[in-house]
């Protein structure tokens, strides 16, 4: 099984959260392909300089320095995310489901609205 990370899930796995069903967790831990996209550090980067996530100073390097596998962003993926339909604006977002898109991955999230694009979503 491949696994893309929303943010949000990688956040609750960093904290522990009860959010992540002991099922996913386990999940995580054991799965050799978990992926967290470039865009994941640089969301969490913005977000915290906006004022909009609290957490330490070096969350953004705990996320990059995680146990799951780094997936760049690359001109494909940009292009994808740039021809995806409007149904939502986030381009953090975006980007995630056009790297699942491009890369055969699952998408794990809970955002409701993902599988109104083409991709495959594990909702947690």
């Amino acid at each position: 099984m491949r696994l893309l990370l929303d943010t949000h899930i990688v956040l609750w796995w960093l904290e522990d959260s009860p959010e992540l069903s002991g099922e996913v967790k386990d999940l995580l831990e054991v799965e050799p392909h978990v992926y967290v996209s470039a865009v994941t550090p640089w969301e969490i980067a913005i977000k915290q300089s906006l004022g909009k996530l609290v957490g330490p100073d070096d969350l953004a390097e705990r996320v990059r320095d995680s146990q799951f596998r780094s997936l760049p962003i690359t001109a494909g993926h940009g292009v994808r995310a740039g021809r995806l339909p409007g149904h939502h604006r986030d381009p953090f977002d975006r980007v995630l489901i056009a790297q699942a898109q491009v890369e055969g991955l699952i998408l794990v999230t809970r955002d409701k609205w993902m599988p109104q694009y083409d991709v495959q979503v594990m909702a947690v």
